[in-house]
């Protein structure tokens, strides 16, 4: 098997972004976590970053094998190794299933609710998100929760529980998902209904998809400062959140206008710079306080 595509398999790009969220809210939640003396432990972070990784693929690995027969009437997925012919769903069963129980062993170690945590990520991903993706737009709410759990489960990992701060990360990466997989919605929605996938809000790229796209970004302005309306995190962090917050908006306010290809893509590409920047600037101004 070619690295090319085990990467495709596991959506090695996806399962980054993921790895990388989860890794930031561990350092978050070690550093809340007074039992420990606000001890970094760099083991359990090196354990929590590849139990995470395997998590994630697995979970990506499992869609995967649900979707090989819909992937092939998408151009951007027909390369991937199943309908591709370089993989046997067996193959790639075998590898999701030990990506699964070495991954779920790894963060299980770390403790009990961070194990608990993982499966659920990946059974409510694989077998909930999945096959509702051709049945409703719901889908993207329900793909939400999964979508969510990375920093939920980085900060149980760090800390040993769920408390505020874990429903605060969890709070913002769950509302920023909704414009996040809308505009890529939007942009592959001609793609998308290939394989009959419904994940715009009304079905087409229209005003109403646009306005779902604008009032979720909106409503992540506010959510997004709650770190520091809580006083877990300073200005620095309600500053850069505000202001990547007003400039998400703006490219939400032109999608509303405009309602083209160019606005969403645009509105894509902000997410994805988006995130990690907010989740930095709150790891970094909860490391100084």
């Amino acid at each position: 098997m070619k690295w090319k595509d085990f990467s495709k398999l596991i959506k090695f790009r996806l399962t980054f972004l993921v790895v990388f969220s989860a890794s930031v809210t561990f350092l978050i939640g070690s550093k809340a976590n007074a039992a420990t003396g606000h001890v970094i432990n760099w083991k359990h972070w090196a354990m929590l970053v590849v139990g995470g990784f395997l998590v994630t693929g697995a979970a990506n690995c499992f869609n995967e094998i649900i979707e090989k027969d819909l992937d092939k009437l998408m151009k951007r997925t027909k390369d991937r190794p199943i309908p591709a012919g370089h993989m046997t769903t067996g193959q790639a069963l075998i590898l999701g299933l030990g990506m699964a129980l070495a991954g779920t062993y790894l963060l299980g170690y770390l403790n009990l609710p961070t194990g608990i945590l993982s499966v659920f990520s990946i059974l409510f991903y694989a077998f909930a998100y999945t096959p509702l993706k051709r049945i409703s737009p719901i889908a993207v709410f329900v793909g939400a929760i999964p979508g969510a759990l990375p920093p939920l489960i980085g900060y149980v990992a760090g800390y040993g529980t769920i408390d505020e701060i874990a429903l605060i990360v969890f709070g913002i990466q769950f509302v920023w998902q909704f414009p996040h997989f809308w505009a890529i919605a939007w942009v592959l929605d001609d793609d998308y209904k290939l394989a009959g996938f419904r994940l715009l809000p009304t079905g087409k790229r229209d005003v109403g998809s646009a306005v779902f796209t604008f009032i979720s970004t909106l409503v992540l302005v506010p959510v997004s400062l709650l770190p520091t309306f809580y006083h877990y995190g300073g200005y620095w962090v309600g500053g850069v959140s505000l202001v990547c917050g007003l400039v998400f908006l703006y490219l939400a306010t032109l999608l509303l206008i405009k309602r083209d290809i160019l606005s969403a893509r645009r509105v894509m590409f902000a997410s994805f710079f988006y995130l990690p920047v907010v989740q930095l600037m709150f790891l970094f101004d909860f490391l100084g306080k």
